[in-house]
């Protein structure tokens, strides 16, 4: 009863906000920007707007959507899509990933505290549902109570990603704005670009939330 009221509509919800950031980053990708800007003209311009040429690189990535900030090389890695596209959604996820430069530049708050957990985030994501499931299945109390304590951790993480992506589209369209790279008319447009992109990190969120609440559920249930 749980499933079928609680997670399936954040399943449905993680399902549509995959749906809406492909298909709004391609309704955007349709759109040029009028300044010309490519995404690495966008990335260049507000790393040197920022005194980090000498410090952050921007490279080319495979793929679509697979653009990312790489902290542990200070490198920006832009998708094809992006790279060498001047069209609104191109230059906002530009932009974007360039304000998790900044971030890490300032060294803010929470982008330091992901950092630090992310080694534990990975063991623990990798190891909390088998020893759930062997719990589970061996109605073993303490498996059960160990595999809930580690993918709180996930959960952790999931929670601190959020307000750091969400600053990164903040900083992203600050930046954009006072660097004249968009017209006034074009802020709505970039907002929609990422916009969409943090309704997928608010669905894992609260898709990670309401698995743990279950899991607090079996082990309650295995107490008793």
């Amino acid at each position: 009863m749980y499933f079928l009221l609680i997670m399936l509509p954040f399943l449905a919800l993680s399902i549509y906000a995959q749906f809406k950031v492909k298909s709004t980053f391609k309704k955007y990708s349709d759109v040029r920007s009028s300044k010309g800007t490519t995404g690495v003209d966008v990335a260049s311009t507000l790393l040197r707007r920022n005194g980090m040429t000498n410090k952050v690189g921007i490279e080319p990535t495979p793929g679509s959507l697979t653009d990312h900030y790489d902290p542990s090389t200070y490198k920006v890695r832009l998708s094809e899509t992006v790279y060498g596209e001047n069209s609104i959604a191109a230059i906002g996820v530009a932009a974007h990933e360039v304000g998790h430069a900044i971030q890490h530049n300032e060294q803010y708050g929470p982008l330091e505290l992901r950092h630090k957990i992310v080694p534990v985030t990975n063991f623990a994501s990798s190891a909390s549902f088998p020893i759930l499931l062997v719990g589970i299945l061996m109605q073993s109390f303490d498996l059960i109570f160990i595999g809930i304590i580690l993918f709180a951790a996930v959960v952790l993480f999931h929670v601190v990603t959020l307000p750091v992506e969400l600053n990164a589209s903040r900083r992203a369209v600050v930046q954009l704005s006072e660097a004249g790279l968009v017209a006034h008319d074009e802020v709505p447009m970039v907002k929609k670009v990422l916009g969409a992109a943090a309704l997928t990190y608010l669905a894992a969120t609260l898709m990670a939330v309401a698995n743990l609440l279950y899991y607090i559920m079996i082990f309650m249930g295995s107490n008793d």
